[in-house]
């Protein structure tokens, strides 16, 4: 009779999980994932801003490490709409100011093409019509410098938050 000999090694299911994230935040997920379990698979290629972990399908507190994982998972979704929204309210803002600009300027158009042109009237309009067309820049620049200050605390809080879900996990696993 055979006897099967082991060698020490118990099969270990994985589970996997493919991220993409790049640069500096790339290096942040892989940190913050190792606090739920998750570890780099080596033998997977990663491509530019890939990453591919994998974890133990049997792990200890799965239940709530995956609670804690989905909590971070939120937060950095919120981060990202956070710093897409420095933005947003200044692109907004420049685009309705250039096109009352353009509004003016079009009624200046018309004001000098008009049989008699009546010059005083293109004049008056083109004021303005060009202040529309300048000061976008720069209602940009200020409405984006103030919402950056406002997103900054908002995302450093959420990193405390994200730091705290990293501890908690960090904890079930020991």
């Amino acid at each position: 009779m055979s006897e099967i000999k082991k060698d020490g090694k118990d099969y270990i299911g994985y589970e996997y999980k493919e991220l993409t994230a790049s640069g500096e935040r790339a290096s942040f997920y892989l940190d913050c994932y190792q606090s739920f379990g998750w570890a780099p698979d080596e033998r997977m290629e990663t491509g530019k801003g890939k990453l591919v972990l994998k974890r133990e399908r049997k792990i200890m507190n799965k239940a709530e490490l995956t609670r804690l994982q989905r909590h971070f998972e939120a937060c950095m979704d919120e981060i990202a709409a956070l710093e897409r929204s420095k933005t947003t309210n200044g692109t907004i803002a420049a685009l309705i100011v250039g096109l009352i600009g353009t509004a003016f300027m079009a009624g200046s158009v018309f004001a000098v093409t008009h049989v008699p042109p009546l010059v005083v009237l293109s004049v008056i309009l083109a004021i303005p019509g060009f202040l529309g067309w300048i000061l976008p820049w720069f209602i940009y620049r200020k409405i984006v410098a103030r919402r950056s200050k406002l997103v900054a605390e908002l995302v450093e809080r959420k990193y405390d938050e994200i730091y705290e879900i990293c501890e908690q996990g960090n904890k079930l696993l020991n």
